[in-house]
């Protein structure tokens, strides 16, 4: 499928699309705000999406209580995720302020190129991603950092910061590998926590894979803290299912 679609079963919604563009793994996410799905629903999406020729389903970052409903539909557990939070203290300055711009549509397919090369394959985003990533909030906003590289402006990282009433999310952040150790990562962080803080946010929310060290050092740095629970990846194989 091109585009994402919403299943419904009953009162039950999830949303659902192809993963990188994949003809055989989809996508399936809960819509945010909406009680844990049944079981029944999370089965009967996997029969569809069987039927339309996919092989595998991953989920998006699921709570707890969600991950419990898909483990008892047939999902197991790919990666859990570390979920932290900041209280939106002043972060100081950012370092280099003139590095930062607002994200323009001209700079999509750098930002494509930063991202796929500051993640691993499981965690690359596509067109599609970045969009998601963009408008699960009702405000969002992209911002870059760009370096001088051989007299050419390059961008380097990105960050993309959303806000949902007193909350903010900082759903993505990406350095280039070429440029890690800078501070580029800690400008875009304090810069999305001056954002939320500017527009009367009480918390700033990230969640990051257990195994990326680098990440969740930058994280408690700045002081972030860790939540009582974090987020978990799942996947389920249609093939012989």
């Amino acid at each position: 499928m091109r585009r994402a679609e919403i299943q419904r079963w009953g009162d039950d919604r999830l949303r659902v699309r192809s993963w990188r563009g994949s003809s055989s793994v989809a996508l399936v996410s809960p819509l945010p705000g909406q009680a844990p799905v049944s079981v029944t629903s999370i089965r009967l999406t996997a029969a569809s999406l069987q039927e339309r020729g996919y092989e595998r389903v991953v989920t998006s970052a699921l709570t707890p209580a969600e991950e419990k409903v898909f483990v008892a539909g047939g999902y197991t557990v790919r990666e859990r995720l570390h979920l932290l939070h900041h209280d939106l203290t002043d972060p100081g300055p950012v370092s280099q302020p003139d590095r930062l711009h607002r994200a323009k549509r001209t700079e999509t397919a750098e930002i494509l190129t930063v991202d796929n090369a500051a993640f691993g394959e499981f965690w690359k985003l596509d067109l599609a991603g970045l969009q998601d990533a963009i408008a699960a909030t009702p405000t969002a906003r992209v911002r870059t950092a760009k370096v001088m590289v051989d007299a050419k402006n390059t961008l380097a990282g990105y960050a993309v910061t959303g806000r949902a009433g007193s909350s903010g999310y900082l759903q993505r952040l990406a350095v280039h590998p070429a440029h890690q150790g800078s501070g580029i990562g800690r400008d875009l962080v304090i810069d999305s926590l001056r954002w939320v803080r500017r527009r009367g946010g009480a918390r700033i929310l990230v969640n990051t894979q257990e195994a990326n060290d680098r990440a969740l050092g930058l994280y408690t740095d700045m002081g972030f803290s860790t939540e009582s629970h974090g987020l978990a990846v799942l996947e389920c194989d249609l093939v012989g299912s």
